[in-house]
């Protein structure tokens, strides 16, 4: 389960799917980020037809792999630029579908109880 309010990051430029858990964090450290503060850290494979995810969850670092068997995921366009994701953005793209349409509703919070 995903924690309420954890930053998502998506790498819009494609990675090297070899590369594994450390090879990822590596990647997040060099574009001047701290793989270890807690956000979800996305990437893609060339094909757009899997994604890995790394974060680390406090006691150690994990990683997420999907691979879709007859779509591709929904990308930005390829470049060298990072997209922040909400939570529910995040579920969207996970199960393949279009994220970009996802729009957070505003949390309304009555003016009063009676």
């Amino acid at each position: 389960m995903i924690p309420a309010g954890v930053k998502v990051y998506l790498a819009s430029h494609p990675v090297d799917f070899r590369k594994g858990i450390d090879g990822l964090l590596a990647l997040v450290r060099d574009a001047g980020s701290d793989p270890f503060d807690g956000a979800l850290y996305v990437f893609r494979a060339k094909r757009a037809d899997r994604i890995k995810i790394v974060w680390w969850d406090g006691s150690g670092a994990c990683l997420y792999l999907k691979r879709l068997e007859k779509a591709r995921f929904v990308w930005p366009p390829i470049g060298h630029h990072r997209i922040q994701l909400h939570h529910a953005q995040l579920l969207a793209l996970v199960d393949g579908m279009d994220w970009k349409r996802v729009q957070a509703t505003p949390i309304m919070r009555p003016e009063s109880v009676g």
